[in-house]
């Protein structure tokens, strides 16, 4: 189970983002301070820190600076500010990431996943003889391999690592494409055709899994 370290100075929404978190397995540590989020990380280790910029006392860049004078530890910065300005100043000091709220479930969860798999050891899942492996890159069934584009390795992944979330074309455009890209839903829907197809004609009982949420968007189940 991984370990979070949540820090916010507003307690509604960290029990927002427990409620959020720990259904899919993690393990969140709160604190109300950037006081108390030094002084615990002193002494415990996490697999990865969301930090609100707006507090008193101290805010989050302080926070963030102060921890990168004794850690690595992955910090993902949490704010209601959305100026390009204030995702320079965070990334500077040593944030590895920056998410605007309010935010949807679905994306701060991929993004802790994407940085979680940036800094971890490459992660390989197992699901009824389907082997995602992202050392290889190689999605397998009892041991043949299922010829995937780049694209398509990522979104199965995505699909595989959040099981039993709902992820909407645009949510799976923002997380594959990036915020950037021109691409449109039907592209998603043809990643996901070409998903089911590669995996069918390998053996595997792709409809037992990957599920089409109608009005909605995908789930892997």
């Amino acid at each position: 189970m991984k370990r979070l370290l949540v820090v916010d100075d507003e307690v509604r929404m960290l029990q927002l983002l427990k409620l959020y978190l720990e259904p899919h397995g993690f393990e969140c540590i709160t604190k109300t301070s950037g006081y108390e989020a030094i002084n615990f990380l002193v002494d415990h280790e996490v697999d990865l820190v969301l930090l609100d910029i707006m507090m008193p006392e101290i805010d989050g860049w302080a926070t963030a600076k102060l921890i990168r004078g004794f850690s690595n530890v992955p910090i993902i910065m949490l704010t209601a500010r959305d100026q390009s300005s204030d995702m320079v100043k965070g990334l500077g000091i040593g944030a590895d990431d920056y998410i605007t709220k309010p935010f949807e479930e679905e994306i701060l969860l991929a993004r802790i996943h994407a940085l979680l798999r940036r800094v971890s050891p490459p992660s390989k899942i197992e699901e009824n003889g389907l082997i995602w492996d992202e050392g290889s890159h190689e999605l397998t069934y009892n041991d043949e391999a299922i010829n995937l584009t780049p694209k398509e390795f990522e979104m199965i992944g995505l699909l595989i690592h959040n099981k039993k979330t709902v992820f909407s074309r645009e949510k799976l455009i923002e997380s594959i494409w990036g915020l950037e890209s021109n691409t449109e839903g039907r592209t998603v829907d043809s990643h996901i055709r070409n998903i089911r197809d590669k995996c069918r004609k390998a053996g595997f009982p792709i409809e037992d899994h990957l599920k089409t949420v109608w009005g909605l968007g995908y789930k892997w189940e």
